[in-house]
């Protein structure tokens, strides 16, 4: 009976209309939020011996969903992350603005050097991703968490933004956080049997780290027109793979 009464008032908002619609709307955009962290920890765990990838995507997403629930715990701190640190250039930076630009730089570099190994495959035994063509469980699972924390700090503030409710809040980073764990393992074995779309997701994470890079320095750019962009990039590049299926079957006939 104690548990009862101590939850009752955080689900208060179940007989409330407009709190279920701000929850299938928060779900929704968390999910679409964690595409990001979903394309870089498939194109990460891509590169581990592949007895290591599931627990890898395991550990990450966990790690994500664990990083969120926490920030969530602090959200009075998340807040003020927004608020203005210092002024530069006509902008007032915040806390939060500073994540953002770090991440964005971050992929930026590691999009780009990615795209480098991809395109000059005698430079592999370089690699700082692929160093010894595998790079290690533990650097994975390090890298990952970098990313997952700006784009948990991004995630959490979107929720602030939608709902006072902190239950709806914990409901939607959980569902959302879930449907992540599950796409994870087909995404990354998609992106692996198709080498063309490894450099598409690799020109999605340079374009997200740019937008991280703009939102930071005060120039926001719709999520809408990265999401149109990523969308219509996809189904080009689907098209060219049903192309190429079907010269090859068409090749194939002939012989």
């Amino acid at each position: 009976m104690q548990l009862v009464e101590f939850l009752a008032p955080h689900f208060a908002f179940v007989s409330d209309p407009t709190a279920w619609v701000a929850l299938l709307t928060l779900v929704v955009l968390e999910i679409v939020l964690g595409i990001d962290n979903l394309i870089f920890i498939s194109i990460l765990t891509n590169k581990l011996p592949e007895a290591q990838r599931a627990r890898a995507r395991r550990l990450g997403i966990s790690a994500a969903l664990i990083m969120r629930l926490v920030l969530l715990a602090t959200i009075s701190i998340i807040v003020q992350l927004t608020t203005p640190v210092f002024t530069a250039l006509g902008h007032g930076f915040s806390w939060r603005d500073l994540i953002l630009i770090a991440g964005g730089l971050f992929l930026v570099w590691k999009a780009t050097k990615e795209i480098h190994h991809t395109v000059d495959p005698q430079d592999h035994q370089d690699s700082i991703v692929g160093g010894t063509l595998q790079m290690s469980l533990a650097g994975a699972i390090f890298q990952i968490l970098l990313l997952d924390l700006v784009f948990s700090i991004d995630s959490i503030i979107t929720a602030v933004g939608m709902t006072d409710e902190i239950t709806i809040m914990y409901i939607a980073v959980i569902v959302a956080v879930s449907v992540m764990m599950l796409a994870a393992t087909p995404l990354a074995n998609f992106i692996a049997r198709n080498p063309s779309i490894v450099m598409l997701a690799l020109g999605f994470l340079l374009m997200i780290g740019m937008t991280l890079i703009a939102d930071g320095m005060g120039y926001h750019v719709p999520k809408g027109y990265i999401y149109a962009a990523m969308g219509f990039s996809a189904l080009v590049e689907g098209l060219n793979m049903l192309a190429r299926h079907r010269r090859k079957r068409g090749s194939g006939g002939g012989h």
